[in-house]
């Protein structure tokens, strides 16, 4: 199976599933029904509506107009949707930089304007054959942008590393754990899940009175509320630096 390792901000390795054809040919489907839909839909309202009752050559005016979103549909979705239009969302895929990193506008407007090669210009078997011929199952989009297609569903728990859950209001209480490397953090949440699992209070009291050597700090927090604290400060810090 091909895997992307990306790098995350606490310098955790997460590797994400690499998408092939089969997927990517799904969701460009189900991104198909949904532009036919909306060309229907359009075409339609022209046809019934008494505001269009003009020449022919008028009514396809406004209804070049009106299919023009269309024309775009997987430029905008890409570029507000991050990454993903419908289709990929339902599928739990996206396009991401080859480094794993988000993609910026300009990426995906050149992805998105090699589709005229990948899909359009010898139908569909340029991006086909790329897709299956490349290590990084890239089409010719993918491969001039520096992008990947990968699987966005979650396969890793949040407690197999030393990410911690918190609110976008999280107020962090002790600003000097960032003298904490990231081997102590992951050191300290192990000794901190096993602690709590099996009601180790002595072993909780040590780490906490560690900690607290270590950052020159006290505390009238009690254990595990303390240790919990100092996990998610780490994790506040890390992530807006």
């Amino acid at each position: 199976m091909d895997k992307l390792a990306i790098n995350t901000a606490q310098n955790v390795n997460l590797d994400y599933k690499l998408i092939g054809l089969g997927e990517r040919m799904i969701a460009f489907l189900i991104d198909g029904i949904i532009l036919l839909t909306y060309m229907t839909i359009m075409e339609n309202l022209i046809t019934i509506s008494d505001i269009f009752e003009a020449d022919a050559w008028t009514r396809r005016g406004f209804l070049g107009l009106f299919l023009l979103p269309a024309f775009f549909y997987s430029l905008l979705c890409h570029i507000f949707f991050r990454g993903q239009t419908v289709g990929k969302m339902i599928l739990k895929i996206k396009v991401v930089k080859v480094d794993g990193s988000p993609t910026e506008w300009y990426n995906l407007a050149v992805r998105w304007m090699l589709r005229i090669v990948d899909i359009w210009i010898f139908s569909p078997s340029i991006g086909l054959l790329s897709i299956l011929l490349s290590d990084k199952r890239q089409r010719v989009g993918d491969a001039a942008a520096g992008t990947v297609v990968i699987s966005v569903k979650k396969k890793h728990k949040i407690s197999s590393t030393i990410l911690e859950e918190i609110n976008d209001d999280y107020e962090p209480v002790f600003s000097n754990v960032t003298q904490l490397t990231d081997k102590d953090v992951r050191i300290i949440k192990e000794a901190f899940t096993i602690s709590r699992k099996n009601n180790d209070f002595k072993t909780l009291t040590l780490l906490k009175t560690k900690i607290c050597e270590t950052l020159g700090i006290e505390s009238k927090l009690y254990d595990v509320q303390f240790i919990d604290t100092i996990l998610k400060d780490y994790n506040y810090y890390t992530q807006n630096m």
